[in-house]
């Protein structure tokens, strides 16, 4: 299975390079994190450093104050059914909204 993410600075329309995003998977009812990276120069993470990603329901945390003073971190969480497939997370922020959706 793989995951990735991209983030968009949709007020300046271009990626946000640098944000530090946490990887979170949901066990007993609480978001345990399992792996931390920074988005690109691209916006990006593709690699989150060898961790085991599975069927299962995770969290990416976003720290996003450098971009919104209103939102100084986004969290999205969504459910992996099929670890077969790749998932994509992409995050568009702005300084008073963001948005996300499942991406291929």
């Amino acid at each position: 299975m793989s995951l990735s993410t991209h983030v968009l600075d949709a007020a300046k329309g271009r990626p946000a390079a640098g944000v530090a995003v946490r990887l979170e998977r949901r066990e007993d009812g609480r978001y345990r994190e399992i792996a931390e990276a920074r988005t690109d120069a691209d916006g990006r993470v593709r690699d989150w450093g060898g961790a085991e990603v599975g069927a299962g329901t995770y969290r990416l945390v976003f720290e996003t104050e450098e971009f919104s003073d209103f939102f100084p971190e986004v969290a999205v969480a969504f459910v992996i059914d099929d670890p077969g497939r790749h998932f994509h997370v992409p995050l568009l922020l702005s300084p008073f909204a963001y948005s996300t959706y499942r991406g291929s």
